[in-house]
This record gives C-alpha cells, sequence and structure tokens, in this order.
C-alpha cells in the first residue's frame, strides 16, 4: 500500500523519571511536534528506548500518546521484536489502542534468513488491519532486508513501507527500484534524508527532529515543491546538527540535546549513560550554531 504518510515523522524520545515514564514532558514533546508541523509521531522506537521498558509501560504510553495526540498527526507505535509472538502481541496491543499505524523493526540476534523476514512481517500484518511499516536497521541489529526481500514484503497487504536506515544509497535506490509502486520508502538515517527525498522517498522517519522539527518538515516540503536548491542549502544546515545526534549511539546524544533545551527528559535508562562530556560540547556547539537556545 502506498500513501500512509507522507513528510516528516519523529522517533520520539521517551522522557522518564523515577517513577517511570514522565508523562508531563512527554505532553510538552508532543506539544512540540505538533507545533513544528510534524505529520507523524513514532513512539517507542529505537529513540524511543522500549527494550528497557516493561509490556505494562509501553501499553499505558500507547493509550496515553493516542489520547494526547488526538487525530493531530499519525500516531506509529514501534512493535519488533527477536520474537515474532511478542511482536505480533505488541501489534495487536498497538491496534487496540487506535493507533494509526505500525514500525516494526528487523528481528534483532536471532540472525533470521531472508526468508524468515518475509515470515515475520506476514505475521505481523496478519495480525492487524492497520498500516505496517518495515524497519530496516542492520548496525543495530544484525539482520538487513535485502532489496529483493523487500520486494516480497511489499506485496503483504498493508505493508505501507520500508523505514531505511542501512546507510547504503546503493541499495536504498535498487530497493525504491523494486518497490516503488506497491509501497512508500521512509528515510531512517538523518544524513540522508535529503537524497533519499529527492530520488523519490515518502518521507522522513527522523531523530533530529526532535530538537528541529519546524526544519526537518520544511526539508520534506521544499523537495516535495521541486526546490532543491533551497533544500540542498537547508540540509547543509541540518547536517553537522544531525551528526551531532549521532557522536554516540542514539538516543544518548539526542535526549541530551532535548534536555539542554529546557525539557526534563531524564537520562536513558541502563545500559545507556550520560554523554561524555567531551562530545557534550560538541553537541552543544552543533546546537548553538544551528541557532538553538541552550536553557539547560
Amino acid at each position: 500500500m502506498k500513501g500512509f504518510f507522507k513528510g516528516s515523522a519523529t522517533a520520539l524520545i521517551t522522557p522518564f523519571c523515577e517513577t517511570g515514564v514522565n508523562y508531563g514532558v512527554l505532553d510538552e514533546l508532543i506539544e512540540y511536534q505538533i507545533a513544528g508541523g510534524t505529520d507523524a509521531i513514532v513512539f517507542l522506537g529505537t529513540t524511543g528506548e522500549p527494550s528497557t521498558m516493561t509490556f505494562e509501560e509501553e501499553h499505558v504510553l500507547m493509550e496515553y500518546a493516542v489520547k494526547k495526540v488526538n487525530g493531530r498527526a499519525k500516531v506509529i507505535f514501534g512493535c519488533g521484536s527477536n520474537c515474532t509472538a511478542d511482536a505480533v502481541m505488541t501489534a495487536k496491543a498497538a491496534q487496540s489502542f487506535g493507533a494509526d499505524g505500525l514500525l516494526a523493526v528487523t528481528p534483532y540476534y536471532n540472525k533470521c534468513t531472508q526468508n524468515g523476514l518475509v515470515a515475520y512481517y506476514k505475521a505481523i500484518c496478519e495480525a492487524v488491519s492497520i498500516p505496517v511499516i518495515a524497519y530496516n536497521v542492520p548496525g543495530r541489529t544484525g539482520v538487513e532486508i535485502q532489496p529483493a526481500t523487500m520486494a516480497k514484503i511489499a506485496e503483504i497487504p498493508n505493508i505501507a513501507g520500508i523505514k531505511d536506515a542501512g546507510g547504503n544509497m546503493s541499495k536504498t535506490m535498487e530497493t525504491l527500484r523494486l518497490v516503488r509502486e506497491k509501497c512508500d520508502v521512509y528515510s531512517g538515517e538523518d544524513a540522508l534524508n535529503f537524497p533519499i527525498l529527492a530520488v523519490g522517498g515518502a518521507g522522513v522517519i527522523s531523530v533530529v527532529s526532535n530538537i528541529a522539527p519546524k526544519e526537518v518538515k520544511a526539508l520534506c516540503t521544499l523537495v516535495s515543491e521541486n526546490k532543491l536548491a533551497e533544500a540542498a542549502a537547508l540540509n547543509d544546515k541540518l547536517l553537522p546538527l544531525a551528526n551531532a545526534c549521532f557522536v554516540e549511539v542514539n538516543p544518548i546524544p539526542v535526549k541530551e540535546a532535548v534536555n539542554l533545551l529546557g525539557f526534563n527528559a531524564g537520562a536513558p535508562r541502563a545500559p545507556l549513560t550520560a554523554m561524555e562530556p567531551q562530545n557534550r560540547e560538541k553537541l552543544i556547539a552543533a546546537m548553538q550554531n544551528f541557532g538553538l537556545e541552550i536553557k539547560a
């Protein structure tokens, strides 16, 4: 299927406090995204740290997020797992709470075959009726959705597209060639947002848009209007900020960046740790050069 969403989606951080999810700050972050024009908000993706959350925490957040967003943006929940049964269970829960769609990362650690990937996405999609975006991020999972495999996955009726965070433009181009008429391709790599959009990507699922939602949305809009020179200039401005958000493993830097903007988002959950001081200084410099005001 095509056209589930176009434009910018933010892979939102999850703010934590001593008692669990900090819902007061989550409110603030949701409003910040909507005010910035974000088209879709992804909760419980990699940046949201679901691997450190209980099922109960995830379900409470799902119900809360749908009510808070209240139709002002698409709501997408992460549901992937290294256990297909768990992924199916989470997908069903997300749909029951009113999700608009799902983002399903490839199984990790198990390192399944390409045929296993097709079976995995088929099982998730058959368990729900809402759109599902496959999520290719081999640097984290150890498994890569090959272009020919994505062409098979794209035949599943409610597969809406692929979030491509593989970092390989050659493979992205081949995936686009094979699925362009079947489903959408979304950039999952902030450094490649512009080129992926320019060659036909439907949108981006961005980390840097946690702190620069207006600019990431503007980049998507400029490319859609074929204003490529303006888009390139904006991308040149965004790129150093995006790079700073990955100077350590995601979401450590972007969570610190959100804190620096004045949101009390807390620290990442263990085993992730606080940002190294020298990298924090690099992040602050990139934010200031971009024009963001440091408040914390």
